[in-house]
């Protein structure tokens, strides 16, 4: 889930994280140039170890200095290039646990049908496993305030009792997305068909809900 542009900042490409100096005003001409640059190096098949801070700034047509005003290092600009192949998911409505689990899953449907996302998100998740640090920040800072909407989502279906008060909060998050990210990141030639979503959370749902 990527975190709201700040003011000045396009859409979709996220402040950076760390390192930012304070100075003149940034230019959001000069974020895009960057992020666009980094996505696509990768596309063209650069590795996250062969990308430097100066050949990201020689491609992007800036200065060194312009990059480095950015953000600290390496690790800060990837964390955000990988934000930027990120999106806010629509906000639970709160009147339907299914309907919520579906709007969620449709979402994570649909960006997995835009096919230059997914092939880059595959890209920038198997390389950037190489790096530990990176890889753990980007869960914490992402990741995991995604799961955490999903979590209250199934804990109020916990609550309402659709959802048995048995069951692991954290075991059923994974169930649920697990199908449409599997389809995604590891098996791209496997469809993502319409309605897809609705048939992963029915299933779910009737294997969990309270039995008479």
């Amino acid at each position: 889930m990527a975190d709201p542009a700040a003011p000045g900042c396009p859409a979709g490409v996220p402040a950076p994280a760390s390192g930012e100096r304070r100075g003149r005003p940034r230019s959001a001409a000069a974020d895009t140039a960057i992020i666009e640059t980094v996505l696509r190096l990768l596309e063209e098949g650069v590795t996250v170890g062969e990308l430097s801070m100066e050949r990201i700034a020689r491609e992007a047509g800036v200065g060194k200095a312009t990059v480095y005003r950015r953000w600290s290092g390496k690790p800060a600009l990837m964390l955000d290039v990988m934000r930027a192949l990120d999106a806010d998911p629509p906000a639970p409505a709160g009147e339907s646990v299914r309907d919520d689990l579906v709007r969620m899953l449709e979402f994570l449907r649909q960006r997995g049908l835009a096919k230059r996302h997914s092939a880059l998100l595959r890209t920038v998740v198997t390389q950037v496993k190489a790096y530990p640090e990176l890889w753990r920040t980007y869960h914490e800072t992402v990741v995991h305030k995604r799961t955490e909407v999903l979590r209250a989502v199934l804990r109020r279906g916990v609550e309402r009792g659709e959802i048995r008060a048995d069951q692991d909060v954290d075991f059923l998050a994974e169930l649920f997305v697990g199908p449409m990210l599997s389809r995604m990141l590891l098996h791209e030639w496997m469809d993502l068909p319409e309605g897809l979503a609705e048939r992963v959370v029915d299933t779910v749902l009737d294997g969990v809900r309270p039995r008479d």
